[in-house]
């Protein structure tokens, strides 16, 4: 933990998750006022174009802690309640009941027990989360189709509940923070994504960090590679694709050395106020996405090594890019790493995701990079 800043250690591990099979990678790792930024592999298979460290990049659901940010924000001005119910503030998405019995906090720690959107906005997800019979048809289809949050909330809501509210586990769902989204807008009269602009991004200084209003990527930006578990082979370039299928719940663009300053700041309670930083990181059990139980707090979530300091933040994907950004407590130890492949593993006879050299090489380049 506290050696210095290694580049040739760091070099060597971010060049073994390239060599392991993904396209390119890149990273910001600091240690106080020391920076290693690296960069290893390509940014386009075709041409050969090398990545680099300050590309811009799909951050997926490292969006959700900019979104809590800008809700605790309005709680700490009164304008929300963490314990107030939804269907308070949108009785029309989360009617009768079922908005009484769900409140914000249950939204920002997946604990609401609303069910994810996904497999009903992608057909061909429909089986979600039995991976061997899905397909990725629906990632084509729709490349430039316009979702409205309320729709895709409406798909999310209607779905059986994948739990009672309040109860842990919970399980990660994109619904919850759309619905967040929409609470800012009301409680706020401006667009979520211009609202979290205004008062989480050009506040902390992060230039190069949007959510994107089309299907690019602006400036300085790598392809991204989607592999849909071996189905799509070669992997396939979705660089360009209408974010609105997840918004602010994962369609944040960003560079890691903005993701670094982003978590540096909040972590400094220069975001929130150190209570509203207190209530994100107070955790209870989640399932996340890939299957695994969790420790989730509002936004955030902790990582550690048996006998190692806690880290903070949070991981993401989209089709094609994946990204993780963590900061120690303290903040001075902090990490981000972003690479242009998701997906890669193949099933399994039982349909499970199979390990994949990827896989250690990443695990090992944390572990690198948090820990020194």
């Amino acid at each position: 933990m506290r050696d210095p800043l290694n580049a040739a250690e760091l070099r060597a591990a971010l060049r073994n998750v390239q060599r392991a099979g993904v396209p390119g990678l890149f990273a910001e790792v600091r240690d106080g006022g020391q920076v290693w930024r690296g960069a290893a592999g390509v940014a386009d298979v075709t041409t050969g174009r090398p990545v680099t460290a300050d590309m811009r990049h799909r951050v997926g659901s490292i969006t959700k802690p900019f979104t809590a940010a800008a809700v605790l924000q309005q709680v700490e001005c009164g304008r929300i309640g963490l314990d107030v119910p939804i269907g308070r503030y949108l009785p029309e998405l989360v009617p009768k009941d079922r908005g009484e019995a769900i409140t914000v906090r249950m939204l920002l720690n997946h604990t609401s027990g609303l069910a994810e959107y996904l497999p009903y906005a992608y057909p061909s997800l429909k089986a979600l989360p039995a991976l061997a019979d899905t397909d990725p048809r629906s990632l084509d289809d729709n490349r430039f189709t316009r979702f409205h949050p309320t729709e895709l909330i409406g798909m999310g809501v209607s779905a059986p509940a994948v739990g009672a509210p309040g109860g842990t586990p919970g399980l990660y769902s994109n619904t919850n923070y759309l619905l967040l989204g929409e609470l800012l807008a009301r409680v706020t009269g401006e667009p979520a994504e211009r609202h979290i602009t205004r008062s989480v991004i050009e506040p902390a200084g992060l230039r190069d960090t949007e959510l994107p209003s089309d299907p690019h990527v602006h400036g300085p930006h790598s392809q991204i590679y989607e592999a849909w578990f071996g189905m799509i082979d070669p992997p396939r370039d979705y660089s360009v694709y209408d974010m609105s299928w997840v918004g602010v719940a994962g369609s944040l663009v960003s560079t890691v050395a903005d993701l670094n300053r982003f978590l540096r700041k909040l972590l400094a309670g220069e975001i929130v106020r150190p209570s509203s930083l207190e209530q994100m990181q107070r955790t209870v059990p989640v399932v996340s996405q890939e299957g695994r139980t969790i420790d989730y707090g509002l936004g955030l979530h902790p990582m550690e090594l048996p006998g190692q300091e806690t880290f903070w933040g949070h991981g993401g994907t989209v089709w094609g890019a994946g990204a993780l950004a963590m900061a120690r407590a303290d903040g001075r130890r902090q990490m981000a790493v972003a690479v242009n492949l998701q997906r890669w593993n193949g099933l399994g006879p039982s349909g499970e995701p199979l390990p994949h050299p990827i896989d250690d090489a990443l695990g090992a380049f944390h572990r690198v990079a948090m820990y020194g």
